[in-house]
């Protein structure tokens, strides 16, 4: 298990390189959007950051399975998020919430966002039944010798806590940093303790872009987003048992309800300590 100065400095320095070589691709015109502010931004930070924290992670994973969990969960989560960056700006192809995307299916029109979904989703089952089998994902009275049936409820919360991270970081990346200094409040307290060194992996890729992020340089878009939250979901899943991940679980599920009825934004903005902290680095509105 590396330490976690060492993936966290492996992740930075592979999403800052990343970041580079994407940047310089004869094709990194199409990855140009316009942000809030009405800047010309890129959607390169987004693939750079996925591959930087999933690269980090795994350094840290505590044995060859969290591993697998974490590529699975960074590469697929940034890769399906990705194709949604890209596709999602074209007609019949937007919809507004988990609603509306089921709307869309049922008109039948299949979504970019709805192929997100059910990626990221089928990524963080596939996840955590790999955490299930790691001897060295911290170990929880009654798991190892539990019944089908529990040992499955077990993956199917951890599942959800993978997926429900990744929908939760997407929810917040709408403002230069937000997700970012999201990741970095839900990631502290996992950094220590057993099996941190895999959290730091993904923390120390999003430090490294964070200043291009305020900067108004780069967007993370559903790539960088989705495979940030589902990243911290995995360590999330990887150090608690069914209570905490049930726990977990109820307060994401709650959050994600609470999205399709009152805007993030508006509570951050009108609520002052939010406010400061979500400023705080951002350049000024021209």
């Amino acid at each position: 298990m590396a330490s976690r100065v060492t993936s966290s400095g492996l992740g930075a320095l592979a999403a800052r390189a990343a970041l580079a070589w994407i940047r310089g691709d004869q094709r990194a015109a199409q990855l140009e959007r316009t942000n809030f502010h009405g800047a010309t931004v890129t959607l390169a930070g987004g693939p750079a950051l996925a591959l930087g924290a999933t690269l980090g992670a795994a350094l840290g994973a505590p044995g060859p399975a969290a591993a697998a969990a974490v590529v699975t969960a960074g590469t697929a989560s940034g890769a399906v998020g990705l194709y949604d960056d890209i596709v999602g700006d074209r007609p019949g192809q937007k919809a507004k919430g988990f609603k509306g995307h089921l709307a869309a299916l049922g008109a039948g029109r299949v979504t970019s966002g709805l192929i997100k979904i059910a990626g990221v989703g089928a990524a963080g089952l596939i996840a955590s039944a790999l955490l299930a089998r790691d001897p060295g994902v911290r170990a929880h009275p009654g798991r190892r010798d539990a019944g089908a049936l529990r040992r499955t409820g077990d993956v199917l919360l951890g599942a959800g806590v993978i997926a429900g991270t990744a929908n939760l970081l997407n929810l917040l990346d709408l403002r230069p940093g937000r997700a970012l200094k999201a990741a970095t409040v839900i990631g502290a307290p996992l950094v220590a303790g057993r099996g941190g060194a895999m959290t730091a992996g993904t923390l120390g890729a999003g430090a490294a872009l964070l200043p291009a992020d305020l900067g108004e340089e780069i967007m993370l878009g559903d790539a960088g987003a989705n495979a940030l939250g589902a990243l911290l979901g995995v360590a999330l899943a990887a150090r608690t048992g069914p209570f905490g991940r049930a726990v977990a679980l109820s307060v994401l599920a709650s959050l994600t309800a609470a999205s399709e009825k009152v805007s993030f934004t508006t509570v951050i903005q009108d609520t002052p300590w939010l406010r400061a902290a979500d400023a705080l680095g951002r350049r000024p509105a021209p």
